[in-house]
């Protein structure tokens, strides 16, 4: 048996990643944004686009595990740690990748995915975060 997420857990897992929480399709997302201050083409951006950090949940099966999904913005130097905390945590890092050209400093995005309990993966994610500079 499989039921959506419910918003006192999905409140919950926003709480733990400390971003604000919705549910849009069916799916908990949370999102976040980073305080990096970077430029494309030579023009300051505040742009979501540029700064963000989503996760979400959905689908508990009867035992309480959901399909969870992360995507963050780092910089350069910051992939390997955060890359080795999070398979620390049996976290699936799927993509690393860019998403801009011409910008400063350099911006990489970063997918990982898990399937267990929600706040489960919220924690790890959470205390993997820690090496994150901002």
């Amino acid at each position: 048996m499989r039921s959506e997420p419910r918003g006192d857990l999905c409140r919950e897992f926003a709480r733990i990643l400390g971003g604000s929480g919705s549910i849009v399709n069916g799916v908990c997302l949370v999102q976040k944004f980073r305080d990096i201050r970077f430029t494309i083409l030579g023009r300051r951006t505040r742009s979501p686009l540029v700064i963000p950090q989503f996760f979400s949940f959905e689908d508990l099966d009867n035992r309480g595990n959901a399909l969870n999904l992360g995507e963050t913005v780092l910089l350069q130097e910051e992939i390997n740690p955060l890359l080795t905390e999070l398979r620390k945590r049996n976290i699936i890092i799927t993509a690393v990748h860019n998403h801009w050209l011409f910008e400063e400093p350099r911006a990489m995005y970063m997918h990982f995915e898990s399937v267990e309990p929600p706040l489960e993966f919220a924690r790890k994610v959470r205390e993997a975060f820690r090496v994150l500079k901002k």
